[in-house]
């Protein structure tokens, strides 16, 4: 049986790539796409690593923490990117990013 802070951390992980997909693609909606573009690279890189580390953490793999620790530096990247723009999902995205962060630190920390 998982513990509760590997359930825990699985479903952050899934949240946020949730929200960084959404925000990649309310960012093209926006009026100036080119000014979201780096913001929009980077949700995808954030979403992308931080489903690949929930695979890693579900099937307890040797490798996690060295997925993870990439995983902490892109939501960390993609958090300050977020915060730089004003709209309310680049706000939501770069809250959940940090949130996401810190969960994987504290797993890796207990771990």
């Amino acid at each position: 049986m998982k513990s509760e802070i590997t359930n825990n951390l699985e479903h952050v992980l899934v949240k946020c790539m949730t929200a960084c997909e959404t925000c990649a693609t309310l960012c093209l909606q926006e009026d100036d796409v080119k000014k979201m573009a780096r913001c929009i690279m980077i949700d995808r890189d954030c979403a992308d690593i931080c489903i690949t580390t929930a695979r890693f953490v579900a099937r307890n793999s040797e490798h996690a923490k060295h997925v993870m620790r990439e995983c902490v530096e892109i939501c960390r990247i993609c958090e300050e990117e977020c915060r730089k723009h004003e709209a309310e999902h680049c706000q939501h995205c770069a809250d959940i990013c940090k949130e996401t962060a810190d969960a994987c630190e504290e797993w890796m920390s207990k771990k």
